[in-house]
């Protein structure tokens, strides 16, 4: 606490949230609440699926129920914030609930980020040396994978929240966002954030941007394998296996480049809209996104809920 009280003069912070109308805050509340719920029923019907269908036990439906866990965490880390904020006269978070919010928000956003370029591995693997799949993908390897993509950003979310801890707030505690980020953050500091800011512009890009790039990378030699396929019918399976994954790296990425690569002193309320996007739409449609283009996953799917009838 001498820490905290040396680096700090605010011990609580006010998350303004989405509107601070009186008249919007019940209908933004169920709005919320529903976009909560139908992410966690359905992140566990994906997980449940997976689990109990033996032919989804392969590598991409090992990191999809991941995915899907992580995401009900990832998203559990904001909502259920911005829904008591919603009913609240009081819109408060204390100093420490600010950063560990933040801890886990940037924790668990990017390991959805690694295993989003892991499932972009498998799925090279599977188009471009399909006869080596199954010993490239061995079970030791996809775990290897998760636990990385789940231990290694966590030193990155940590050198971004003792880097924070270091700055003062003595002008204002008002946040105009919905969430702990680190944005409206800095700019409430009457300390000086150069050396967070050259953070977020060089760590903090190389750790989205590897990624990303990778991502890249497994779809550009997918796309020149695929071209060579003689067949319209291999080519359309073929696609067919990425464009779930394809569409949830696009929704993802570029909600996330277009907040976090422009200047600090750009950042405006505006764009609270793409931060909803990864931080809270992402987690809700990636099942949506997974099953309703997925033969396997639709499957599954029915099996489930036939068994649950039965």
């Amino acid at each position: 606490m001498e820490r905290l009280n040396q680096t700090s003069s605010v011990s609580e912070f006010i998350l303004l949230g989405l509107s601070s109308r009186s008249e919007d805050q019940k209908p933004l509340f169920i709005f919320f609440l529903i976009i909560y719920l139908v992410t966690i029923t359905g992140n566990v019907l994906i997980i449940l699926a997976i689990h109990s269908d033996p032919q989804l036990h392969t590598p991409m439906y090992f990191f999809l129920s991941f995915l899907s866990f992580i995401d009900i965490w990832y998203t559990t880390t904001i909502v259920p914030r911005m829904l008591v904020n919603f009913l609240s006269e009081k819109k408060t978070i204390s100093y420490a609930g600010c950063l560990t919010q933040m801890y886990f928000t940037y924790a668990l956003g990017n390991t959805d980020s690694y295993l989003l370029t892991a499932m972009a591995y498998d799925r090279y693997v599977a188009i471009c040396d399909p006869f080596h799949y199954v010993i490239i993908m061995s079970r030791r390897r996809c775990v290897l994978l998760v636990a990385i993509s789940c231990s290694l950003p966590h030193f990155h979310s940590l050198l971004h929240i003792l880097l924070l801890n270091q700055l003062i707030f003595c002008n204002s505690n008002v946040v105009h966002h919905f969430f702990c980020d680190i944005n409206p953050l800095l700019k409430l500091s009457c300390s000086s954030v150069f050396v967070n800011d050259l953070t977020i512009k060089t760590e903090g890009l190389v750790f989205w941007v590897t990624p990303f790039l990778c991502i890249v990378f497994s779809y550009v030699r997918i796309l020149i394998a695929v071209l060579r396929i003689p067949s319209a019918a291999g080519k359309r399976k073929a696609f067919s296996t990425c464009g779930s994954h394809f569409t949830v790296v696009i929704l993802f990425y570029g909600s996330i480049f277009y907040v976090y690569l422009q200047p600090l002193s750009s950042y405006t309320v505006r764009d609270q809209v793409a931060t909803l996007v990864y931080t809270v739409l992402s987690s809700m449609l990636n099942p949506f996104i997974y099953s309703l283009r997925n033969k396997d996953m639709k499957r599954g799917l029915r099996k489930l809920m036939g068994r649950r009838k039965s």
